[in-house]
């Protein structure tokens, strides 16, 4: 297992995805799902980076680990207590310019990942999810 330390601000995200791309290329991730979990990293780490903290700031963890052919990530932070998997999905029957703003970036990587759970344990959001890679 591979972790990174960065500071929850959107301008860390290239960082992120860095190290998360240059795990998954290591392992030889087919480029669909490095695509896929690409959205999802994004997705999570803009959401603790704009919401997580206060004007403080804090930071985020995120780790890569490979397993079962597959990959999963997480993502730990010590800002308020928010579980973006409880959120109700969009209604994606709805105009698209009559929908309310958000809530499509988790479902999106809800539907791209295979597993996705989240925990609040010792005072840290704790989001993992899992995808499979198809690689030993």
């Amino acid at each position: 297992m591979k972790e990174i330390t960065v500071r929850a601000e959107t301008a860390a995200l290239d960082r992120v995805t860095d190290f998360v791309n240059g795990e998954l290329e290591a392992l030889g991730c087919p480029m669909k799902t490095l695509m896929q979990i690409d959205l999802a990293v994004e997705e999570i780490f803009v959401n603790i980076a704009s919401y997580a903290y206060g004007p403080e700031g804090g930071d985020a963890v995120i780790r890569v680990d490979a397993r079962d052919g597959g990959v999963c990530v997480t993502f730990e932070d010590r800002g308020i207590p928010f579980d973006p998997t409880a959120r109700e999905d969009p209604d994606r029957s709805a105009d698209a310019l009559e929908r309310p703003i958000g809530g499509l970036g988790i479902f999106l990587t809800k539907q791209f990942m295979d597993e996705i759970a989240y925990e609040y344990r010792d005072g840290k959001n704790i989001l993992t999810f899992s995808k499979k890679t198809g690689v030993a």
